[in-house]
């Protein structure tokens, strides 16, 4: 008998690859989320007491400018300290129409092989959601819900969203809003590599905003999680608590610190929250504040679409109103669902992130 007797067809072996495919993608991400925050959080807690639970209870007093720089100081000093003896307590597990104020607050800086989604030859993707993003902007805050679904058969691990976010607000080293994870499983020649880009989920229920003990973070109505640079004392309580990994704390590092010269990007000011923020070292926000992705509020209150949606060179990324029901995020979530092929990290938290994944 011929040894390509029992071998599938071309039509048959198709759906048992995809099919595997989705199964080794959920493995690795549960493997890979089940440990990484946690190497994200251990040096935040590091010296910093045990006031976390305290927080979730108690209001705390306001502070005046000179009390929230003289604790912002301190936290700052104390976390240069632990750099110094070779703690990462930022770094994530990576390998691991209208403008509006962008807060309330007085102060505060305004997977199956067809295609998901069917669109007009003329139209795509990028004019589809920046054409729902300036209609949801005419709408009160309190009405859009942003939500972000990447789809994890386009991404191609080329970094070019991580390189975007970083462009766009300005980071410094050590904060990067968007890391790609990329893992290896398998052995040789079956092998196969993954890719997970990792922005902040944006949760529902956000674990990081009750433990802040100054109240600097908090939801806004469409469903942001933001950060009151001006209000941060840099405890980083937050950062313990996220189980995404997603915050980072800015040491006041530059790139070029140990070169001759300064040179100009990193004196730029960024533009997060609609403000400008130049981080001259010397205690000024954002230097000594926990940072973190906002979906570029900034650019969504200019009526375009986040840093990291247009740059995706696989297409991978899309963003929009889940208010919308004729929004491409809802159709892509819609028929995903019905493939069976969303999903949302750590979902038994009950967070409710609102970063979907179509696998």
């Amino acid at each position: 008998m011929s040894s390509d007797a029992h071998r599938p067809t071309d039509q048959e072996a198709g759906p048992q690859r995809n099919g595997r495919k989705a199964v080794g993608r959920r493995r690795f991400l549960r493997t890979l989320m089940l440990a990484a925050p946690a190497a994200a959080a251990a040096g935040a807690l590091a010296g910093v007491g045990t006031g976390v639970t305290l927080a979730k209870s108690q209001p705390a007093s306001p502070l005046s400018p000179e009390e929230t720089r003289a604790l912002r100081e301190k936290f700052l000093s104390k976390g240069r300290m632990e750099l110094g003896a070779g703690a990462r307590v930022v770094d994530s597990p990576a390998p691991g129409p209208g403008v509006e104020a962008v807060s309330t607050r007085p102060g505060f800086g305004e997977s199956a092989p067809e295609p998901v989604a069917t669109l007009p030859p003329e139209e795509s993707a990028l004019l589809r959601m920046q054409k729902e993003l300036q209609r949801a902007m005419t709408k009160p805050r309190d009405q859009r819900k942003w939500n972000m679904v990447i789809d994890l058969r386009k991404c191609i691990g080329c970094s070019a969203c991580t390189i975007a976010c970083k462009s766009e607000n300005h980071l410094p080293p050590g904060v990067v809003y968007r890391p790609v994870i990329d893992e290896e499983q398998g052995e040789y020649p079956n092998v196969t590599r993954y890719f997970l880009p990792r922005p902040c989920m944006q949760c529902e229920d956000p674990p990081c905003t009750p433990v802040c003990p100054v109240n600097a973070t908090w939801k806004r109505d469409d469903g942001i999680v933001v950060v009151d640079y001006n209000a941060c004392i840099g405890c980083r309580y937050c950062i313990a608590a996220c189980p995404y990994g997603a915050r980072y704390f800015d040491f006041g590092d530059n790139y070029t610190d140990d070169t001759p010269d300064r040179q100009p990007y990193e004196e730029s000011s960024s533009p997060e929250y609609g403000r400008r923020w130049t981080r001259d070292g010397n205690l000024s926000s954002p230097v000594g504040n926990v940072r973190k992705c906002q979906f570029c509020i900034h650019r969504l209150d200019a009526g375009m679409l986040p840093a990291c949606v247009t740059t995706c060179i696989g297409g991978a990324t899309y963003f929009g109103d889940k208010n919308d029901p004729d929004s491409l995020v809802n159709e892509l979530l819609s028929r995903g669902t019905t493939s069976g092929r969303v999903m949302r990290l750590k979902e038994e938290l009950g967070t409710e992130p609102k970063v979907y994944y179509l696998l």
